[in-house]
């Protein structure tokens, strides 16, 4: 989770383009001026709530205090985005923001990978697509693919809408969707089988 935290805010930081997952509250907030953690924590609520709806319909009831769960894992969550906004800088060199997505790529993904591996309660992004991917009977893979679709279209209409320009949306958001996945398959080609072995030895 730390981990995890610290790629997201360091993607922010780069100032090129924000991953889709985290692109409506940051844009909301980038226009604004509220808190980008607070935002989050709602729109990951909002998340949890849709993942419960989903399983009290698939009657899959082991499933819903899973997803509660992640309310205070959530909370966690945002406060450590709220501190590592403060404290990390931002830097107007191009060449330096580069350097700084290109760690948050690599943070963001071991973190969503350990997450995944050890079997932990997910994060509410994570969780959602696994949730509506049972729902519809789909693959996370595309489900995640067309979640991200649908989060970067709301980044763009409110974007465009209040603000009359683009936010939050760039050049690191392409690269995040494409490095980020790659760092979890890597991740999970080197590490599963030693995760594994500690957790279930």
């Amino acid at each position: 989770m730390f981990i995890l935290a610290l790629g997201l805010t360091l993607n922010t930081k780069a100032n090129l383009g924000v991953s889709p997952i985290i692109s409506v509250p940051y844009s909301i907030s980038q226009i604004t001026g509220l808190n980008f953690g607070d935002l989050t924590f709602v729109v990951y609520a909002i998340f949890v709530i849709v993942q419960i709806i989903i399983h009290i319909r698939l009657k899959n009831h082991k499933r819903i205090a899973s997803d509660i769960l992640q309310l205070p894992l959530s909370l966690i969550f945002t406060r450590l985005l709220n501190i590592f906004t403060v404290y990390i800088p931002t830097s107007q060199n191009l060449g330096i923001r580069f350097i700084i997505l290109t760690f948050a790529i690599i943070c963001t993904g071991i973190g969503a990978a350990m997450s995944l591996s050890m079997q932990i309660v997910l994060n509410p992004g994570d969780g959602i697509v696994q949730a509506l991917a049972e729902r519809f009977d789909k693959s996370v893979g595309i489900t995640k693919n067309l979640f991200d679709c649908i989060n970067l279209s709301i980044t763009l209409c409110i974007s465009l809408f209040i603000a009359h320009q683009i936010v939050g949306v760039g050049i690191g958001t392409v690269i995040a969707v494409v490095g980020v996945g790659r760092v979890i398959a890597l991740f999970h080609h080197i590490f599963e089988s030693k995760i594994e072995y500690l957790i279930f030895d």
